[in-house]
């Protein structure tokens, strides 16, 4: 494995460890078809929340929210439908959400939660 993709998996890891403490139920992580993939898809309450999570080592290259484009929350709107059609659910509300993960060098990772990006 890759080191980049080691530090997206603890990333992942992580993120969805962080959600479940927080309340959320994880349906599904890593979700692919053919137009991408959903790293997790969760549920609060009544709302199917689809989270993109970013993981960096550092800010040498910007925050991890930084790196979230619109082309990306576009292409995330179209692989919610995608998902919900393949899973013939009709949930109350959908929303898309960001989870950073920040793992310095020395010291704690940190989590940052953004709801309703998109």
């Amino acid at each position: 494995m890759r080191t980049t993709d080691a530090v997206g998996q603890y990333g992942e890891d992580l993120a969805a460890r962080y959600l479940v403490e927080h309340g959320f139920t994880i349906l599904e992580r890593n979700w692919r078809c053919a137009q991408g993939e959903i790293d997790i898809v969760a549920r609060e309450d009544r709302t199917l929340v689809v989270c993109e999570v970013k993981t960096r080592r550092g800010l040498n290259y910007g925050s991890p929210l930084e790196s979230i484009t619109y082309r990306k929350l576009s292409k995330l709107r179209q692989l919610v439908g995608h998902w919900l059609r393949e899973h013939d659910l009709r949930p109350g509300a959908v929303r898309i959400d960001i989870v950073a993960v920040l793992l310095p060098h020395h010291g704690e990772p940190s989590v940052d939660h953004v709801r309703g990006v998109a």
